[in-house]
């Protein structure tokens, strides 16, 4: 574990593993602790040198003096303190979920400052892309199969149409992974602990996001994006994922078949192949939304 200071002086946390040139990753949650990540699907054995950000006030990091600053927005200044912490010119910039509104918002500011950007089943309140209620359910319907589908599906119904209560918050679980199985039940009971509620109730606040803003901004990207979604994911369903790839000048979008939210714990094999292909492909670009076999 590595330790710097943002320019407010909180003592920042961050973890390495692996060799070679190093992969910046911002988790969601939204203020979730790196730990969720796990080993990423087998990233850092695959020759890539992650290196995981604990948000101020969650995992190692310290707690900072004005909860004001969890907002996403001003979390943009910490992801630069890591990237001159690091020394580096530009980096190669992952975030998760709503880790990848913070991704998005770091690039629009910094457009100089990020080589590659990687989008992974992301939140798009940042560029201002809709995710609808219908979005969500025809996703989930793909999971009709399964035996926890129907009260899953109520549940979710609730949710699209804002009369959930915490039961049903709870019952919409199964949707999280590709497989609901012993891991992914593992994987879910942990998220408690890793997370920060009160910093994630400030996350979003009002200001956070000015997508006009964003988008304008992000013209001045050069670099590449991947935006990886996935089949089964009704947090950030893939036509909505599609959609908000045209914020970004030169975009590319994967959808992992079978796989949720968290790509990487249900497919890892995939989750890496998509990321090493991106990663090892510097001059292509793509309109298109491949599958991966």
């Amino acid at each position: 574990m590595h330790t710097f200071s943002a320019p407010d002086g909180t003592v920042l946390a961050c973890h390495v593993s692996g060799d070679g040139t190093p992969l910046i990753c911002l988790p969601g949650g939204p203020m979730r602790a790196f730990a969720y990540f796990g080993d990423l699907g087998g990233l850092a054995a695959a020759g890539h040198r992650v290196v995981g950000m604990d948000l101020r006030g969650t995992g190692a990091s310290g707690a900072p003096a004005d909860p004001a600053s969890y907002r996403c927005d001003r979390l943009v200044d910490d992801v630069e303190a890591l990237r001159v912490h690091l020394g580096l010119d530009r980096m190669r910039l992952l975030g998760h979920s709503a880790g990848a509104e913070l991704a998005t918002l770091y690039t629009a500011r910094y457009p100089k400052r990020v080589r590659e950007l990687m989008l992974v089943t992301p939140a798009t309140r940042a560029v201002g892309a809709r995710v609808t209620a219908e979005d969500r359910l025809e996703t989930a319907r793909l999971r009709q199969d399964e035996e926890w589908f129907p009260t899953a599906y109520e549940a979710l119904k609730a949710i699209t149409e804002d009369r959930a209560t915490d039961a049903d918050w709870e019952a919409v679980a199964p949707f999280t992974h590709g497989r609901w199985d012993a891991a992914a039940r593992a994987h879910r009971a942990a998220g408690a602990e890793q997370r920060n509620r009160e910093a994630a109730a400030v996350y979003d606040a009002e200001g956070a996001f000015t997508p006009a803003a964003t988008r304008d901004a992000l013209a001045a990207f050069e670099g590449r994006t991947l935006l990886l979604a996935a089949e089964f994911d009704v947090a950030a369903p893939p036509r909505a994922v599609v959609a908000s790839a045209e914020a970004f000048p030169r975009a590319e979008t994967v959808v992992l078949p079978g796989a949720g939210h968290f790509p990487w714990h249900d497919d890892p094999d995939g989750f890496t192949r998509a990321v090493t292909t991106f990663l090892g492909r510097p001059d292509t670009t793509t309109g298109g939304v491949p599958r991966l076999p």
